[in-house]
């Protein structure tokens, strides 16, 4: 059975102890905690856990802000954080843990430090990263919370809020952001996993709007595209502070009205300078929190790493469709821990794991080829021994010839043409580059004369389809002619 390609890219994630250090030192984690250590016995707490509106100044100066408005909020804001991810626990009157939405403005509590506070310093790097998790789902709910900006006209006579009045979807909410910051990981592993250049914001918001068939945006698409950026620029200030992204909000002018800017500033703005529009770049620990978000949601997102202590057939069927580099690098990583000691054995499994007459086998033997150079002249015993195998004689060979063996038997010649359509169709499978498939198939044919005369009797499952596909691809006329005859010869031999 052909292995299946993953949902998203492999990505090359930073140690768990490097994500932790990052973790704790996100600006909200680090007020969260400061706010956690400062609280005591006489910290007044509304219904919701929420800090009392007249502590908000003393726990800003704490936080060494202004005791301003925007002070407040900042640390309103660390208190939230700090209640939803168990650095704080609050408590009734009576000693009771407050239920979440508890009625009435004059309930008050107490707080106590949480179990959480303390494994931030004394707990493992998962213990860590466990509570920054925590955090980041608190901050994304906020951050896909609604917009109250009349909040008044919400709420009615008896106290209770009209949501339907919001039109607002909290499942369409999360998801959209979702999805923008899954294209957001996408990008972020474009060019073998690089992603070292943020993304402008106008890009990120129509990758989830404009459609892909769509070749000149209409108006209505682009008036979309810029409400999107601005719901995305409030969202991204606020998924910062936990350490997700780096973000470069939207310049303030480029949003003032025309004429209303003093001196002149909005018209002398350059609006072709598309980093004035936001640009946007996930963090180490970003990649990690929204591969974990991810994999929640059931969303295949491998990282380098996840097949070392797997057998070889695992390893073999999960890098089939790995670029280059994250194949080597999760190989070398799988070799590893095995050690130079069982190098002889590593080798012996990874041809015992590349076996087989399924479609996948062709791109299982590649790999193991590949996985073998890595391997080291350790592995030879365990080559040398399948060199009389039908199947996995020629990659034999092929290995011994590159590491300079002067005794390698020559192959027979059913074995030489077996090989060469089980190449062709492992880069078939794995979708290479057309040159280079190009290039594969007329260096193939070429090598050996009466090639196609002899290789539609290959038994070999792909033997017609390989063929098929170098009648398409050879740029000699005569030779994709000569390939497309000997697939309808295989084809009638095998009775298809």
């Amino acid at each position: 059975m052909s292995a299946e390609r993953p949902t998203m890219p492999p990505v090359r994630l930073n140690s768990e102890a490097e994500l932790a250090r990052d973790a704790l030192a996100a600006p909200l984690l680090v007020r969260a905690v400061r706010l956690a250590r400062w609280a005591g016995p006489d910290t007044r707490v509304g219904a919701g856990g929420e800090l009392v509106e007249a502590q908000l100044p003393a726990a800003a100066e704490h936080l060494g802000l202004a005791a301003d408005e925007d002070g407040a909020a900042y640390a309103s804001e660390a208190w939230r954080l700090a209640v939803d991810t168990g650095l704080l626990d609050v408590t009734d009157p009576d000693g009771d843990a407050l239920p979440d939405g508890a009625d009435g403005p004059e309930a008050e509590g107490t707080v106590t430090a949480g179990e959480n506070l303390a494994l931030l310093t004394g707990g493992s790097p998962q213990d860590v990263l466990a509570i920054w998790l925590d955090g980041l789902d608190a901050v994304h709910a906020d951050a896909t919370a609604p917009v109250l900006d009349d909040f008044e006209d919400l709420v009615g006579e008896d106290g209770s809020i009209d949501f339907d009045a919001l039109d607002w979807d909290p499942e369409a909410e999360a998801e959209f952001l979702d999805g923008v910051l899954g294209n957001l990981y996408l990008l972020t592993l474009a060019d073998s996993g690089a992603g070292d250049e943020p993304v402008p914001l106008p890009a990120l918001a129509a990758s989830m709007i404009v459609p892909d068939d769509m070749g000149e945006p209409t108006d209505d698409i682009l008036e979309q595209v810029s409400e999107a950026m601005m719901r995305l620029d409030d969202q991204f200030r606020l998924l910062e502070p936990i350490g997700l992204v780096e973000y470069r909000p939207v310049d303030e002018a480029l949003l003032v009205e025309e004429g209303e800017a003093p001196d002149g500033s909005a018209a002398d703005a350059d609006e072709d300078d598309v980093t004035r529009y936001g640009m946007v770049k996930l963090t180490p620990l970003g990649l990690y929190g929204v591969r974990t978000r991810m994999q929640e949601a059931g969303v295949d997102a491998p990282a380098v790493g996840d097949l070392a202590d797997k057998g070889a057939e695992a390893l073999l069927d999960g890098i089939a469709y790995y670029p280059e580099s994250a194949a080597r690098a999760e190989v070398e990583l799988w070799l590893a821990a095995r050690g130079t000691g069982d190098a002889v054995a590593a080798a012996a499994d990874l041809l015992a794991a590349a076996r087989g007459t399924d479609e996948g086998a062709p791109l299982r033997r590649l790999h193991c080829q590949q996985a073998l150079a890595l391997a080291g002249p350790e592995a030879e015993p365990a080559v040398r021994a399948v060199l009389d195998d039908p199947r996995l004689g020629g990659l034999a060979r092929v290995w011994l010839a590159e590491r300079g063996a002067s005794d390698v038997p020559a192959p027979p010649e059913d074995m030489i043409f077996w090989l060469a359509v089980d190449t062709i169709a492992a880069h078939l499978d794995a979708d290479g580059e057309l040159d280079e498939l190009q290039g594969l198939v007329e260096g193939l044919s070429t090598q050996h004369s009466g090639f196609f005369d002899e290789v539609w009797r290959v038994d070999h499952p792909a033997t017609a389809d390989v063929l098929e596909a170098m009648g398409r691809l050879h740029s000699d006329k005569k030779s994709a002619k000569e390939a497309r005859k000997a697939a309808f010869k295989a084809r009638s031999r095998a009775g298809g």
